[in-house]
Parts: structure tokens; C-alpha cells; sequence
């Protein structure tokens, strides 16, 4: 039985990995959260209920156990170092998935500062931690984005990702090198999943399917940009989930075939890896609407928009090496994932 640490544990993907691991009996979760107010504080408490935490009690001095798992949470800042370094060495996790960030390229554009205390001071603390705790793995969370102005699809992690196109893709390119350069000095084991447009029950309100099936139920026109002509790589969470399982499960090992004279973006001869996880069947943005329409019952109207700044063209992940190392298989369909979203979010905001 593993002890098992996951940094934003009331965020999207967090909750969604602590309550699977939990449901599974795959060992003592720790979580940790600032409860930011990016979005709905209170959706985030919804959170964590469901992890059998009390939403009253959310603000108090960790930890707060679960009346209903073997599941301890903290509110804390993991910028405040000496508190997160106290508790990493009393609990010395075996396994840390950090999911902890600034999420959303747009939000970025008007509050860079917010990216370099989250997504950049905050992954600092967390490499130190590691160095101090000396984990099995530590696996964490980058983004499509990353890919920037790369145009050769599918998105592999042999690509090039110099060219980021938002100040949120540049601090999770970032996340990587620092990765890469403690895996290098400390031989901590480090794996990077680069996520691809995640969806689901519990989403994050700030994302497309959160915001359209909101208006669209409230009669309001919704922002299509550059006119609809997009294409996601929709990734339902629960795929998401068992390939963030899948992956702790297997600590990144030096590679025997890197070649310092040409090496390798993805691997190393450090316990390093970079990995895709994806779906990888690209979605036209407008069908995706179409679906939203379809589960509703209701037709949206369209408000078109012109591309935003640090948005791409298309997101479209090869993963691979995912699919062959690590048994990953995607298999959820829009249709699927699409009906599951709506049926949470009639259910939790009480819509007929």
C-alpha cells in the first residue's frame, strides 16, 4: 500500500486521479490545494466532498481526514517552502503527482505574474522536495500547449517546442527542463504528461464544454473563435485518469538509446520522460457544439470570433509510446463523454 501524494487535489484532474486511486484501494492519498478563487471556490469544496472531506472545515490547519477514505488533505501555498517541506519530510510520500498550476492560456495574456508564482516557483519547491524526500516517482502535469507553433501533426514528443505561442505554454516548457536538469543532478525519477483539452463531470468552468452547455441552457449566445475552424484533441477524464495510473506505476528509467550527439527531446540518460496523453482523434470544434446541441435538445446560438492570441489551429497527440509501454487505451467516445458531462452538471446545478 502506497502512500500517494497529488498536489491539486481540488482541481479537475486531481480530484478525478484521488478518487479513482481511492476506489480502488490503491493506497493513502495525500492531497494538497491553495483554493484559489481562478474559478468557483465552491465547485472546487464540491470537490473534495465527494472525497469525504467536510466543506466547513476546508479553511482550517491541516490535515483534514476523510470520513470516507484513507485520504488526508492540506491548504496550502506551495509557495510558502518551509511549510511544504515540513510535511513532504514527515509524510514522505512514495509516489507525487503534481497537478498543481495556473491553468488557461487566455487567463495568462492578463495575469502573467500568476504563471510565475504557480507554475514556476511552486514546480521550483517541488523539485527541492523531491530532492530532500528522494520519491520512487514524480510525475506531473504539462500541456499540449507547449507545441506552440509547431504545425507537423499528430503532436509528437520528438517535435520541436521552442516556439510557445502564450506565457502559460512557456512555464510548462519550463517545468520540463527544470525536470529534466534535477532528474540529471539528483537521479530523481521524473515523467511529464503533456495533456490534450481534458473534459468531463466536474470539469473546469473555464473551459469550452463547461461555458457552452452554461449558456446555451441559459439562452446566451456562445464565443466561437476563428470562426469555428479548430480542431481538440478531447480527452475524457477517465481515460486521463488510468494513464496518469498507468504511469506512476512505471518510474522513468535512464534510456540505454539516447545519443548526446543527437539527442532525443523525450528521453535522456537521466531518469526522464516526456509523454503525450491524448486521445489522438482530433474533434472539429463545430461538431463538438453540434454534440453539446444534441445532448441539450436546445441549438446554440453562435457568436463567431476571431482566433485569440496564444490559441492553435489544432491539437492532435501521437501517443505512442503511451499506447505501447504503458498498456494506455483511450476509448471514450465525444458522444459518451459529451452525455456524461451534461447529466453531471444538470444534476449538480439542479437544471430540469
Amino acid at each position: 500500500m502506497k502512500k500517494i501524494l497529488i498536489t491539486g487535489t481540488g482541481g479537475f484532474i486531481g480530484f478525478h486521479l484521488a478518487k479513482h486511486l481511492l476506489d480502488n484501494g490503491r493506497g493513502e492519498v495525500l492531497g494538497i490545494d491553495v483554493l484559489n478563487d481562478y474559478y468557483d471556490p465552491e465547485l472546487k469544496a464540491g470537490r473534495l466532498e465527494q472525497l469525504g472531506l467536510d466543506k466547513a472545515e476546508l479553511n482550517d490547519p491541516g490535515p483534514l481526514q476523510s470520513s470516507r477514505y484513507p485520504f488526508r488533505f492540506w491548504k496550502l501555498d506551495l509557495c510558502h517552502k518551509e511549510a511544504l517541506f515540513e510535511l513532504l519530510e514527515k509524510e514522505k510520500p512514495d509516489v507525487v503527482v503534481h497537478l498543481a498550476a495556473q491553468a488557461g492560456v487566455r487567463y495568462s495574456l492578463t495575469h502573467p505574474e500568476a504563471y510565475l508564482h504557480a507554475n514556476l516557483e511552486a514546480f521550483l519547491n517541488m523539485l527541492e522536495g523531491m530532492r530532500k524526500i528522494e520519491p520512487e516517482h514524480f510525475v506531473y502535469a504539462s500541456s499540449s500547449s507547449v507545441y506552440g507553433l509547431n504545425g507537423e501533426i499528430p503532436f509528437s514528443t520528438q517535435h520541436s517546442t521552442v516556439h510557445p505561442v502564450s506565457l502559460y505554454a512557456a512555464t510548462k516548457r519550463s517545468n520540463e527542463l527544470m525536470a529534466h536538469a534535477y532528474s540529471h543532478l539528483f537521479c530523481i525519477p521524473t515523467t511529464g504528461l503533456r495533456f490534450f483539452t481534458v473534459y468531463g463531470p466536474w470539469g473546469r468552468p473555464d473551459m469550452a464544454l463547461f461555458l457552452f452547455t452554461k449558456a446555451i441552457i441559459e439562452g446566451r449566445p456562445i464565443d466561437v473563435y476563428n470562426h469555428g475552424n479548430m480542431r481538440r484533441d478531447f480527452t475524457y477524464i477517465d481515460d486521463i485518469v488510468k494513464g496518469i495510473e498507468a504511469v506512476m506505476d512505471k518510474p522513468a528509467q535512464p534510456d540505454p538509446s539516447f545519443n548526446p550527439l543527437h539527442p532525443q527531446p523525450d528521453i535522456s540518460s537521466a531518469p526522464f520522460r516526456v509523454l503525450n496523453i491524448g486521445h489522438s482523434s482530433p474533434v472539429n470544434l463545430m461538431d463538438y457544439v453540434h454534440e453539446i446541441e444534441k445532448q441539450l435538445g436546445k441549438k446554440a446560438e453562435i457568436n463567431p470570433m476571431p482566433l485569440q492570441p496564444g490559441d492553435v489551429l489544432t491539437s492532435y497527440a501521437d501517443v505512442t509510446e503511451l499506447i505501447t509501454e504503458y498498456g494506455y487505451k483511450p476509448s471514450t467516445s465525444i458522444q459518451t463523454g459529451v452525455e456524461q458531462f451534461i447529466r453531471w452538471y444538470k444534476s449538480y446545478y439542479g437544471v430540469k
